[in-house]
């Protein structure tokens, strides 16, 4: 069977006074490649007849790490520390999102993925972790990106327990929002050992979701669970692909 296509989003970065650029950690690539998936770039600036064509040869869908959603979107003024919004990328993951889980396609959703998936399911942030919390955990690390931090713990007997074993697991972290009210539907079933959540799933959904806080494509050249949920959700798009 062919390898899946994977759709990958990419962020926004301003370049001055000259044109919108998008742009992508390329380790999103590397991890979705590395488990048999062929990465395919989604930025938001596609049309809706490019949008529709893309998604119907999608296998599965990784929503990426980026900027801060606007706070707008679960009814809050923004606190002074947000940064990077863009209503545009908000808007357009949002509707991916929705239109993924209606259509069954296994999605992937990392740092602000997973918080734009609470959102858009009616949840919301906490939009600054020091001003909410209190903690000696540094969530925006200083060390490398591939450098783990701090252990999570991953509730036993949930869908990402299945993917990467439950208990401890020790993580990177580059975040200043956190997941506050859950959305509809939405379950905590990982958190940092400060009560920060960090991974969050839907129980009573049947298609494939794995949604962290953490970035594991910075970690699956190295860490097995990392790259095991990488390779989950191309097993899952490959079996998608396959029931079509």
């Amino acid at each position: 069977m062919p390898s899946p296509l994977i759709g990958i989003t990419t962020s926004i970065a301003p370049a001055g006074k000259g044109p919108q650029r998008v742009s992508l950690n390329t380790d999103y690539m590397r991890a979705v490649e590395t488990a048999g998936g062929i990465p395919v770039l989604l930025p938001h600036t596609l049309g809706p007849a490019a949008l529709d064509a893309l998604f119907a040869s999608l296998g599965g869908l990784v929503v990426t790490g980026g900027g801060d959603v606007n706070p707008a979107r679960y009814g809050e003024a923004p606190h002074i520390t947000v940064v990077g919004v863009s209503d545009e990328r908000d808007a357009f993951e949002a509707a991916l999102i929705t239109r993924a889980l209606a259509a069954a396609l296994p999605l992937f959703c990392i740092c602000r993925g997973m918080q734009v998936l609470n959102v858009a399911l009616g949840g919301s942030l906490h939009q600054d972790i020091p001003s909410g919390f209190a903690t000696t955990i540094r969530h925006a690390q200083s060390d490398p990106r591939e450098t783990p931090t701090h252990a999570v713990h991953v509730q036993p007997e949930t869908k990402l327990a299945g993917l990467i074993g439950s208990g401890e697991r020790q993580v990177n972290s580059m975040h200043h929002q956190a997941v506050h009210r859950l959305g509809e539907g939405v379950e905590a079933v990982a958190w940092a050992p400060d009560g920060v959540i960090e991974a969050i799933e839907l129980p009573r959904y049947d298609g494939f979701l794995a949604a962290v806080q953490w970035h594991p494509e910075e970690l699956a050249a190295e860490i097995d669970h990392a790259q095991a949920l990488f390779a989950a959700l191309v097993a899952a798009a490959t079996h998608e692909r396959g029931a079509r």
